[in-house]
Parts: structure tokens; sequence; C-alpha cells
């Protein structure tokens, strides 16, 4: 019970303090429509952005960040309309079921359940479901990750790149260097981090009392790391999670998968959208869509 009051706690938190700081500077001439997912579990909330024009248009699907806890599609929208208008790309939010109240592996099965679904019907929004990318920041980057990698095996071909915004690739360690740099913060602290992971993984039936490591939960164990799509992969220097990104780009190379890999000096965990325009975000925002428009073009 404390765990789901803190849940709540924080979740109205980020929505009164974080979101609408720059909703108000958001591009307003973007389409917005919402559709949902039918699944066994319930309904699965889309938000589909439109860019102008007559299409068709190549596709990103967005998995939020928020410890696999909180965020959801309002969080998120300043981000998704500003991906959409600088990326010319339609962009497919997805709000899948959040711990503790859903632990894994709920999430990345609706992160799957998403994507295939953006592949089935995206056409009839003017998108092209030849042209589908992932992305994803933090928790929606271990999700994106994860979520290539199902597709590999059971949507083959579908996902033509990967954009990994200082995800989480492996279950927290104290030890390790910006765990240890960053432990205070800015923004995500070694301790938030720690319950995130600690609640997300809570009373999953997928897992053995104590298992902190699972393919679906922790890309950067994994061993089949081949075959992988294009990936750019961004980090912050001042982020506990920034070797997570750095030491996943390293394996990924090492599988000889195609990676762009962009550490960000002195910016902190949630400098891509969650704390509005500001000097990185905007130099991100040019690097994703230059990236994702060479990555269509090929």
């Amino acid at each position: 019970m404390k765990t789901k009051l803190k849940a709540v706690a924080i979740r109205n938190l980020v929505k009164a303090d974080t979101w609408i700081r720059w909703l108000g500077k958001t591009a307003k001439h973007i389409a917005v429509r919402s559709s949902s997912i039918e699944t066994a579990h319930g309904l699965i909330p889309l938000r589909v952005y439109q860019p102008p024009g007559e299409g068709p248009f190549p596709v990103l699907v967005y998995y939020h960040g928020g410890g696999w806890v909180i965020g959801d599609l309002d969080v998120y929208d300043p981000l998704c309309r500003d991906l959409c208008d600088r990326s010319d790309c339609i962009v497919v939010a997805v709000e899948y079921r959040l711990a503790p109240e859903y632990p894994f592996p709920a999430a990345p099965e609706d992160c799957l359940a998403a994507l295939k679904w953006t592949y089935e019907h995206i056409a009839q929004y003017g998108g092209l479901p030849n042209a589908i990318a992932v992305a994803g920041d933090s928790a929606g980057g271990n999700l994106a990750a994860v979520t290539t990698l199902q597709a590999r095996e059971c949507l083959p071909g579908v996902v033509k790149g990967q954009v990994l915004i200082y995800p989480v690739t492996d279950h927290y360690d104290p030890g390790t260097l910006s765990y240890i740099e960053n432990a205070n913060g800015p923004v995500l602290t070694r301790k938030l981090m720690m319950w995130f992971w600690d609640t997300y993984l809570l009373n999953s039936p997928q897992l053995e009392p104590g298992q902190t490591r699972h393919p679906r939960a922790t890309p950067l164990m994994r061993s089949d790391l081949d075959s992988l799509p294009p990936t750019l992969l961004i980090t912050a220097e001042r982020d506990p999670l920034r070797d997570d990104g750095a030491n996943f780009a390293a394996r990924l190379s090492q599988h000889d998968n195609n990676v762009q890999y962009s550490l960000y000096a002195a910016a902190s965990h949630g400098f891509v959208g969650l704390q509005g325009p500001n000097d990185h975000h905007n130099k991100a925002m040019s690097e994703i869509s230059d990236w994702l428009t060479a990555l269509f073009s090929a």
C-alpha cells in the first residue's frame, strides 16, 4: 500500500510541476488523434500525432519515461508534438500499464502490442508501415530497446531503427560510476532509480523471489544483441543512467550493429522534453530528426 501511495503522489507532483512549464509553447498545428488497443488486460490508450501535409509519413512509436511508475500521454504531449513537428514523422505515443498496479512484464507486453497495432493500422493515419522506428527516454528507452528485441522474433523487419534517450539497460548497481557521481541528481537520484526498479519488479508473475534480471527487463545482460536495426543512443553526463546507455551502445557495437552514440556534456536526466526547450533539448531534437531523416531515406 505504501508503494502505491508513493507512486500516486509522485505522479501528481510530476503533472503539477513538470509538463505545464512549456505546454503553451508546443506546436499547435500538429493534428492529434486519440485511439486505443483492445487487449485481454483492457484498453491501451494511444495518441497519434500527424504533421501537416499529404504524406505518407514515416512513423516513430514513442514510449514515455518515468521509471515504469509515472508518466502518461499528457506529461509527454509537448515532447511528442515537438518530435512530430521537427522530424516530419507521425508519432504514436503509448500509455502502457504502470507499476506497482501492473508490475513487469505488463509494460513490455503493452509496448509490443502498440508496435503491432501501429504496423497494422498506421496506413489509415497517413503513415508508412514499412518505415517504423521506436523511441523512448529513460524507462521508455528501456522499453524501446526491449520492444526492438521482441520484434526481431515476432515482427521481423518491422522496426527500422531505435532512438534510445538515456535508457535504463540494467538493474541498478550502486557501485556504477555514474550512480556514484550523480547519486544526488540533479533530477534523477540513485535512491529514486533504485525505488523505480524495486517497484517495477515487485510481485512480478514472471520472476523468482530475489530475481533482478530478465531478458525483457535488462537488455544489457543479453547475449543475443546481433542483427538489430540502427540505433541512436543519447546520454547525459550528469545522470545516474549515463553508464547504462554508454555500456549498451558499446555492447551493440560489439555485435556489429550500426550505433550513433552521443554524450551531452553538462546535461542532466530529463533534458530532452521534460525540462522544456533549452539548448541541450534543441540540439538533441535536431540530432534525432536528422538521424531519422537519414534512416528513412536510406
